[in-house]
């Protein structure tokens, strides 16, 4: 997608802040037992301004999501709203920049599944070195929990952003369009059988972690 002028992108950019930020508000629930470790979907968001406008665009809407939601209803501060940056970005950003750099269907995909290995990976460093701080607990103690804790709530928590935006992506691109903000992209529209198939997986790993994340609360 393409962005007629200056005026549209600034609308867009406006647009996906606050989206971003109710659906954090709404969407916001516990993915495992530990209680500051929650999900919610406004990287989803992020990562269609990120397809739509570039990865910058991107990284700009993701801190100023970040520094509204630390002044409103976080209550984790400064060290909150890094880690808010880094988780988001993360995702985010490397998803639209390889999207940015093949602007396709398999493009996509693969910017949503390096974004989640990148995020989990830059989730499992920087809470080794700061949540010692803000928890009050022993550095011993936290790298303990990366693997059982951390890492399945980043791998979930990314596996669920992706599934979801990739559903998601293309009817509001559409969407869009339709309103006059974005213009289609250039090339070869992808095979239906190839449009299909994409969907059908994301269907399948949102199914899946929403399975997981249920077993994980004891709920079945």
């Amino acid at each position: 997608m393409t962005v007629k002028n200056k005026t549209h992108r600034l609308t867009l950019m406006a647009m996906f802040a606050a989206l971003a930020y109710i659906v954090m508000l709404v969407g916001r629930f516990p993915i495992s037992s530990v209680d500051f470790l929650k999900y919610d979907p406004k990287d989803v968001i992020l990562v269609i301004c990120g397809f739509i406008l570039g990865p910058m665009p991107a990284l700009l809407v993701t801190f100023v999501v970040s520094v509204i939601e630390m002044l409103t209803v976080s209550s984790t501060g400064l060290i909150g709203l890094i880690m808010n940056v880094l988780s988001s970005a993360g995702f985010a950003c490397t998803a639209a920049f390889v999207y940015k750099k093949r602007h396709s269907l398999r493009g996509a995909a693969v910017g949503l599944v390096l974004g989640a290995l990148v995020m989990t990976a830059l989730m499992l460093m920087w809470n080794y070195f700061i949540t010692p701080y803000y928890m009050g607990m022993p550095r011993e103690a936290v790298a303990s929990m990366l693997v059982p804790v951390f890492l399945p709530f980043n791998l979930i928590k990314s596996a669920l952003n992706a599934a979801i935006a990739m559903l998601i992506y293309k009817p509001i691109s559409r969407a869009l369009h339709r309103a006059g903000l974005v213009e289609p992209a250039g090339g070869q529209a992808p095979e239906k059988k190839s449009v299909v198939g994409a969907m059908l997986i994301a269907a399948l790993v949102l199914v899946s972690c929403i399975f997981i994340v249920l077993i994980m609360r004891g709920i079945i």
